[in-house]
């Protein structure tokens, strides 16, 4: 006994030392450029669907490119805008005036447009309106002058704010996702005439997740098909470029589109990130480089629509309850417990979209724990698996994982006990 004690002894002093030396560190498992594509291979260079609150990755091809985002540049702008509200730089009701460049630019009829007059002045509620519901160019750099007092201080602003998101090879130029060329002397110095906004798939629905997840009310604006934007005594009659939306020509009461953006240029061609609710939760769906014969191709609508059945038909959202206890996971062991175990529940909501062709379980990351345990104290995180693989998301590509929270508490029995359980187990 005493010389197996001697050998255990010699294990703990060589595991500490081990803990001390430098440790190689593992990197998370790469994003995959392609998941579930073999079901379903749509008519786009890129496309994704991902839970908005987890970012549960259902659905992916060619997800990882970088490719050109056109107007879906907007989103980044109208984010920027209410976080410049939020933080009250600036109000709904702030007023300025566009410099003549945007001027130019605002009355460009190759470029979507609301008219924008040199000397006049236009609230922050009317330009963020024109941004996202006509996709008007100059009303989305006149909100960058008005946020950053500069276009390229704006557009330094847009490159910060992704890289804290986690995008890193994200190519920005302009505040409204026209090519550096079109925006005239507000062009990004130093970069190429025909250099263009590029994101990911992935990114681009990072992006639409953080937007959703913080400013939700973005909702409110992105769902109106029809608005007048008024300049005195003036209005300009605009319609929603995002014809899925209920009154317009791709609407479809299967889907629920109320969000987001669409993006068109000859690079990009024909470009959609939108979202939907469905049964209880929120998908966001991105298709990049779809085609666009003609102003009046239905192209990324179409392919969008596919992508929602495949969806809706191969999954099947679970609500998820904070103190919720999961069937199979509802306890640890405790060592050194007054308790042998505690019960768990889910510290937070959640949604898991299940998959309905594969079996479905969930686990554990840790099934003991060592006392003492307090009531709330976070012990272990759920995974979830479909067949033999994790379900995973954009962040947590490893596999998603839920944290586990004790329901009771329990104190640590005493030295003698620990001393007893180290000599005999137990």
């Amino acid at each position: 006994m005493l010389k197996r004690k001697i050998s255990q002894l010699l294990v703990v002093l060589v595991t500490i030392v081990t803990l001390l030396l430098p440790t190689q560190t593992i990197s998370a498992q790469a994003i995959p450029d392609n998941y579930r594509q073999e079901q379903l291979d749509l008519d786009v260079k890129s496309a994704l669907a991902i839970d908005s609150s987890t970012g549960q990755l259902l659905y992916g091809k060619n997800i990882n490119e970088p490719l050109p985002i056109a107007s879906m540049t907007k989103l980044i702008t109208a984010y920027l805008t209410l976080k410049a509200i939020d933080d009250k730089k600036i109000t709904w009701n702030t007023e300025v005036q566009p410099t003549e460049q945007i001027v130019k630019v605002a009355n460009n009829r190759l470029f979507s447009n609301v008219p924008l007059k040199l000397n006049y002045s236009y609230t922050i509620k009317q330009l963020y309106q024109a941004t996202l519901i006509e996709s008007a160019n100059g009303a989305a750099m006149l909100l960058a002058q008005a946020i950053s007092g500069s276009q390229k201080a704006f557009v330094k602003q847009m490159r910060l704010q992704v890289e804290q998101w986690g995008i890193k090879d994200a190519k920005l130029y302009t505040a409204c996702g026209l090519p550096n060329k079109s925006v005239g002397s507000d062009a990004y110095p130093g970069a190429e005439k025909n250099a263009e906004n590029l994101m990911s798939a992935k990114d681009m629905a990072l992006v639409g997740q953080h937007l959703l997840n913080e400013y939700p009310e973005i909702i409110e604006t992105t769902r109106i098909a029809h608005l007048d934007f008024v300049d005195q005594a003036t209005k300009t009659p605009m319609t929603n470029f995002n014809w899925m939306l209920k009154g317009l020509s791709q609407h479809s009461s299967n889907f629920n589109i109320d969000g987001l953006k669409t993006g068109t240029t000859d690079a990009a061609g024909a470009c959609f990130i939108g979202t939907a609710k469905h049964q209880g939760a929120r998908v966001i769906t991105v298709v990049m480089g779809a085609k666009h014969l003609n102003s009046a191709d239905p192209a990324r609508f179409e392919q969008t629509k596919k992508l929602l059945s495949f969806v809706y038909q191969k999954y099947q959202p679970i609500k998820l309850n904070k103190d919720q206890a999961i069937i199979g996971s509802t306890n640890v062991n405790v060592h050194n417990g007054k308790s042998k175990q505690v019960n768990i529940s889910l510290k937070k909501q959640a949604i898991i979209w299940r998959p309905v062709d594969e079996t479905f379980s969930v686990g554990l990351t840790k099934k003991t724990v060592e006392a003492p345990i307090t009531k709330g104290q976070t012990v272990s995180s759920y995974y979830f698996k479909s067949g033999n693989s994790k379900l995973f998301s954009l962040k947590q590509p490893n596999g998603i994982m839920l944290p586990a929270q004790a329901q009771t508490s329990t104190d640590r029995v005493n030295i003698f006990i620990r001393f007893w359980h180290w000599l005999f187990g137990g």
